[in-house]
């Protein structure tokens, strides 16, 4: 059964492994250069960033999200755990806590731009550059509750 919790500090190093290891399976698109700038970037905040975190029976996590609002800044799974509703999980309680949902994607990682749509998250937009100005476009993405068109 998959538990939701937020993070603390003991999760830091956790963390950054899920986030490592989840680039390295998704974001083949990035070159080193950038991979090895964004990686500068969130070891020092993600590891003391309010996370919501998917651990496993015995408190391992195996995921995390960063909401802002009603905006997710950050989704990331372990991929030894992709497919086993970690995502769908975190997307979930994100709804309880924020029924509009909004998103940004990069329109490169095939992989999430998918599972973003089979969640039901609808395109309101592109960005030519993604947050830090690199040449990697962003789709904007929002939850469309199913009973709406």
């Amino acid at each position: 059964m998959i538990k939701i919790r937020n993070s603390h500090g003991a999760d830091g190093e956790r963390i950054l492994e899920i986030w490592r290891n989840a680039v390295l399976a998704t974001h083949d698109f990035l070159s080193c250069e950038d991979r090895a700038a964004v990686d500068r970037e969130v070891r020092d905040f993600l590891p003391v960033a309010p996370l919501l975190l998917a651990v496993d029976e015995n408190d391992n996590p195996l995921g995390f999200m960063l909401l802002n609002g009603s905006h997710m800044e950050a989704l990331f799974i372990d991929p030894a755990h992709h497919g086993k509703g970690m995502g769908r999980a975190l997307v979930n309680h994100a709804l309880t806590l924020s029924p509009v949902l909004t998103t940004d994607v990069n329109e490169q990682n095939v992989q999430a731009s998918a599972f973003y749509f089979h969640l039901g998250f609808i395109r309101t937009g592109r960005s030519e550059k993604d947050g830090q100005g690199r040449p990697y476009p962003l789709l904007h993405l929002k939850f469309q509750h199913q009973n709406q068109t």
